[in-house]
């Protein structure tokens, strides 16, 4: 049977037990990283849009780091979103900084009524370096 190893991103670690899950599992050659927001340092939304998009993908970069990989790691990657049609152009841009040229991961978007007071959730499953 494959071990699984729970990753925290560091200083983070309360805010995951806090809520009863972990920010990432390591099971084999792969990781499953929990749903990244753009989570302030005391846990509270990043009120601009934007700003919590990058937030969400710094948030999920401090996960990734904590179990040695990359945003060039990421094999798949599901994004959540309150309000897509509007949303989705200011998405688009900061995605594009993130991940400039191919091989892109795949990616799926979800339109969703409730993320626990945020606008904007990532999850992302990659494979780790080895």
């Amino acid at each position: 049977m494959t071990q699984r190893e729970t990753i925290y991103p560091a200083g983070r670690h309360d805010l995951y037990n806090k809520h009863g899950y972990s920010a990432a599992i390591k099971s084999g050659d792969l990781l499953f990283v929990s749903g990244q927001v753009g989570s302030r340092s005391d846990a509270s939304p990043e009120p601009d849009f934007e700003a919590q998009v990058c937030l969400a993908f710094d948030n999920l970069k401090a996960t990734l780091k904590a179990a040695g990989c990359g945003l060039e790691d990421i094999v798949d990657l599901t994004t959540f979103h309150t309000d897509p049609e509007n949303q989705f152009d200011t998405v688009m841009a900061v995605k594009g900084d993130i991940f400039p040229e191919a091989p892109y991961p795949n990616w799926t978007a979800l339109g969703v009524n409730w993320l626990a007071g945020f606008d904007f959730e990532i999850k992302v499953i990659a494979r780790i370096p080895g």
